[in-house]
């Protein structure tokens, strides 16, 4: 394909805080529409830091990323806001609402976009059934345990059947069978056209469910199909 094409695109992207050394430097790559790739590296290596450039939540210090075809430095903070509307993620730190219930933090992206709760309560119910948190559902975030939050913050993050989905260290709080299980889960999202980029530490994982990895190693990235 043609880089006009990419899904995803980074151009010399560079990225620091403040005036320290770049975390990030040199990151040059592109990804296609339907692409499955894990993101792997040592801790401190900075895939937390790319997960959130793809998010847009942090801007690189130097370089271009075009996402969805559109250089994100043009956009206006209502036309991030639209693009992240077609991005699901699952970061470390879960990041549900301690207001809302099991359900109710999954069915958000769902509500926010104006759907009636009766077009989408029986998907969300099975989804929660299905990760393991059929009994959970009315719980609030206070009182799930660690694995628990995990595959909530998984849930909400794949309900949308986003365009792209990013997970950071998804299976880093449960066992290995519910890692399995929760893999075999992007794989069937990533059949049906969703792009999918998972930061792992996860060893054991990476060698049941071969496939493309992206390394990042002292600030710099390398793609290995």
């Amino acid at each position: 394909m043609v880089s006009g094409h990419a899904l995803i695109r980074f151009e010399n992207v560079g990225l620091r805080y403040g005036v320290g050394q770049e975390v990030l430097r040199d990151i040059n790559f592109q990804l296609h529409p339907g692409s499955f790739h894990f993101l792997t590296g040592p801790s401190g290596a900075g895939k937390s830091t790319l997960l959130r450039l793809l998010f847009m939540s942090l801007r690189p210090t130097r370089g271009l990323v075009h996402l969805f075809g559109r250089n994100i430095a043009q956009n206006t903070t209502g036309q991030r806001a639209d693009l992240r509307r077609r991005i699901g993620i699952v970061f470390q730190d879960f990041r549900l609402l301690d207001h809302l219930t099991t359900w109710e933090n999954v069915a958000l992206p769902l509500r926010v976009t104006g759907r009636k709760q009766s077009d989408y309560a029986e998907d969300v119910t099975e989804l929660l059934k299905w990760v393991g948190l059929g009994d959970r559902m009315h719980a609030y975030p206070a009182i799930l345990s660690g694995g628990e939050k995990q595959r909530a913050a998984i849930a909400r993050a794949v309900i949308g059947k986003p365009e792209l989905l990013l997970a950071d260290e998804p299976t880093g709080n449960v066992d290995p069978q519910m890692a399995r299980r929760l893999l075999r889960l992007f794989i069937e999202l990533n059949r049906l056209g969703t792009s999918i980029i998972i930061a792992t530490h996860d060893i054991q994982l990476l060698s049941q469910f071969p496939g493309a990895r992206m390394q990042l190693e002292n600030g710099r990235l390398e793609l290995y199909e």
